[in-house]
């Protein structure tokens, strides 16, 4: 068992290795910028995602609204994974693919964000939600793995560089929660 838990160490180092690269990072610090900037227009941000990223897209608009380490003026950001009766009803209604998407019309607005997390970038309500965003005149962020399909068309994404779903999973929540530090960094402290 211990050779197992230090085969998954290794994996995870190797892929945070290729995340301290000055390419890689550059881009990270673009994206916190990015949502910078949408939080001091007071945009919203809407964040959604399915599994484990629906529980970070939850995590990083608690936040974003409440706080990360210091005390301030809470910021406008939702999860769209967390309402289960507005899920329900858009599932059995209008179709689980348009779980995100509905809310996105129903909450977006031009100049605001959608922040998408997908360790496949493959699902079908992340595609529309994408979709609706653009068609709104939203930037889209998509925090993904290595096989981002090609055919999204997000204005940023954030690559961890892994095949392995937790090593991506573990790389994001490093990613975001620099992000919400900079974004808090940001802001005058109440």
């Amino acid at each position: 068992m211990i050779n197992h838990y230090l085969e998954y160490l290794t994996g995870f180092q190797e892929a945070l290795t290729l995340m301290k690269t000055k390419e890689y990072s550059g881009s990270i610090i673009e994206v916190a910028e990015l949502i910078i900037d949408t939080v001091k227009e007071r945009r919203p941000i809407l964040i959604c995602g399915n599994g484990g990223s629906a529980a970070d897209a939850s995590h990083i608009a608690a936040e974003l609204v409440c706080r990360f380490e210091s005390n301030r003026e809470p910021l406008k950001a939702i999860s769209l994974t967390t309402d289960t009766s507005l899920l329900t009803a858009i599932g059995n209604d209008l179709g689980y693919e348009r779980v995100f998407s509905r809310q996105v019309e129903a909450l977006g607005e031009a100049g605001g964000l959608l922040w998408v997390i997908s360790t496949s970038g493959k699902s079908p309500n992340i595609k529309l939600a994408i979709k609706a965003a653009k068609a709104i005149g939203m930037k889209v962020l998509l925090m993904t793995g290595n096989n981002v399909p090609l055919e999204l068309e997000c204005d940023y994404v954030i690559n961890a560089p892994s095949q392995r779903t937790a090593y991506i999973q573990e790389l994001h929540r490093l990613v975001y929660h620099f992000i919400c530090l900079e974004v808090e960094r940001s802001l005058p402290i109440s």
